[in-house]
């Protein structure tokens, strides 16, 4: 079931040695480190005449996911967009898809994917930056479909943060940030709802040999120690390749 997901918690030192420690990990460099891009029917996105550099950021409510986006966008330069945080803004606005998105949200359900990835396309081309985290998307196949249909390119590639169950709930009921769906009813939904329709897409982007699972338990900087040789090796073929 985890076949070719990849563990970076050996993966040390230098970005030339990260790079190299990835490829022996089966992650195909090349190809998750190029900005090449298929076209759709509907177009792709290209802010200011450059194709953009995608990671997908996943794992459950708790999971670390914003955490370690804010030490990545600190540390590399990523322009970091939340699904999550692009819905809440959607309510705020009182736009015409508001009411439902709320609701859904309440309910611990799955926003329809097409709206959501409209979000994440307005945002990614109103940024002057081509480096994306997209943090808590896909959450389900469809929504994966659909990103794919819309944008017109796979992400270049996937984090995993992966986390037992108890310390997510605990995260989550410890950060008391007044989120409507901050409460242990709506966890134990959204748990479940992860659970059941996350894991196609992490099996999915496993198969295709961009996906890196990250060991979520820790600290913060355990963790991002982790996470910065994925990026140091983005950076060095940034670098050296002048292909991103």
């Amino acid at each position: 079931m985890w076949r070719r997901v990849t563990s970076l918690s050996t993966v040390i030192g230098s970005s030339k040695s990260s790079l190299l420690n990835l490829r022996q990990a089966g992650v195909n460099f090349r190809e998750a480190f190029s900005s090449d891009v298929q076209t759709s029917a509907e177009g792709r996105i290209s802010p200011k005449g450059k194709t953009p550099f995608i990671t997908f950021v996943l794992g459950g409510p708790g999971s670390g996911k914003g955490t370690q986006c804010a030490r990545i966008v600190e540390t590399f330069g990523f322009t970091h967009l939340s699904a999550g945080d692009l819905l809440r803004h959607e309510i705020s606005l009182n736009r015409e898809n508001g009411a439902m998105i709320l609701n859904t949200i309440k309910e611990g359900k799955i926003v329809p994917s097409e709206v959501t990835v409209k979000l994440i396309k307005r945002a990614i081309e109103s940024s002057v930056n081509d480096k994306f985290l997209i943090d808590g998307f896909p959450r389900c196949e469809e929504n994966r479909v659909t990103y794919e249909r819309i944008i017109g390119k796979e992400p270049n590639i996937v984090l995993f943060f992966d986390c037992p169950q108890e310390e997510m709930v605990k995260r989550v009921l410890s950060r008391n940030q007044g989120r409507v769906d901050d409460n242990i009813d709506t966890i134990k939904e959204r748990l479940k709802v992860f659970k059941t329709l996350n894991l196609p897409v992490i099996n999915y982007y496993a198969e295709k040999g961009k996906l890196l699972k990250i060991n979520g338990t820790g600290t913060e900087d355990e963790i991002f120690e982790r996470v910065r040789p994925v990026f140091s090796a983005w950076r060095y073929r940034s670098k050296h390749f002048g292909l991103v």
